[in-house]
């Protein structure tokens, strides 16, 4: 396995850390893995040893404030921040895999920031992956909160507010809990109220424009996920128009599924979906070389 690591420059100047996970083959497609509120991009490797022998490259980045890229805590100036550092990225992965079909697999706020991506970038990928996304506005949450929420956001918008997710929430797995409480790149602190009024807003678009997207989409969701509403996954299944989408519901996995203890027959699917789309579409098959003439 090669893995390499490094820095590019992100919107407003930040500094993003970026890995990425190269086949000790040729490389036939690439996963841009976008990790979700608080984590980063280190614990997505049962989807890294899964996928690399399968010739899969796999690249991500830590979000702006979160893992080792510069930035305040869970802060964002607007959520389209996340989304264009992604924009960025993808220049950064086309320069270095030429010509290499490219899908999306985004998790929780990762699902929403891709969601995001796919209304304004969806010609760049040749499809996405949406692991228990966070696109739907949470029905438990009061009018005069969300009101406030926007007052914060403009008045003390870096305030530490809003309570961290659950830990027991991710996994149903006690040590996966118990490395995501240890993790010293996890961010255990309160989310500030900016960034949890622009995710709010940009749910509000998703579920208003997911009709626009129209490219290969695969949603895994599971049933028994306390930290986003599982009926936010069937909405956007609902809602995109894609001719080619499929929705997995998971019965009794929490939040995380690359990380709960099924997560084989879960990274299975997501293989068979991918492997289905690059036979189907020989414009994503790599170029194989010319054959030597003696």
């Amino acid at each position: 396995m090669k893995h390499e690591e490094g820095f590019f420059k992100g919107v407003r100047d930040h500094r993003i850390f970026y890995q990425r996970w190269l086949p000790e083959d040729e490389t036939k497609a690439v996963l841009l893995v976008v990790h979700g509120l608080a984590e980063h991009s280190g614990r997505y490797m049962n989807l890294v040893h899964h996928f690399l022998p399968l010739g899969y490259a796999v690249y991500a980045i830590d979000h702006l404030g979160h893992g080792r890229s510069e930035g305040t805590r869970v802060y964002v100036e607007r959520l389209t921040d996340y989304k264009d550092t992604l924009v960025a990225f993808r220049e950064l992965i086309r320069d270095r895999q030429r010509d290499k079909p490219v899908f999306l697999v985004g998790h929780s706020m990762g699902g929403l920031i891709g969601a995001l991506y796919l209304l304004d970038h969806q010609g760049e990928l040749a499809g996405a992956v949406l692991s228990g996304p966070a696109v739907k506005v949470p029905d438990n949450i009061p009018a005069v909160t969300i009101f406030l929420g926007k007052v914060l956001s403009v008045l003390a918008p870096r305030l530490g507010l809003i309570a961290p997710p659950e830990a027991s929430g991710v996994s149903r797995d006690p040590a996966v809990v118990r490395a995501y409480e240890t993790d010293p790149l996890v961010y255990r602190g309160k989310m500030t109220p900016r960034l949890g009024s622009e995710m709010l807003k940009a749910m509000r678009r998703v579920a208003a424009e997911a009709s626009g997207i129209t490219l290969p989409v695969l949603i895994l969701q599971g049933s028994a996920d306390r930290l986003v509403d599982p009926s936010g996954a069937q909405m956007l299944h609902d809602r995109v128009t894609s001719p080619d989408k499929r929705i997995i519901l998971y019965e009794g996995l929490y939040h995380e599924v690359f990380n709960e203890p099924e997560h084989d027959q879960v990274l299975k699917d997501v293989e068979t979906w991918l492997e289905a789309h690059l036979a189907r579409d020989p414009s994503l098959q790599p170029e194989k070389p010319a054959l030597e003439r003696s």
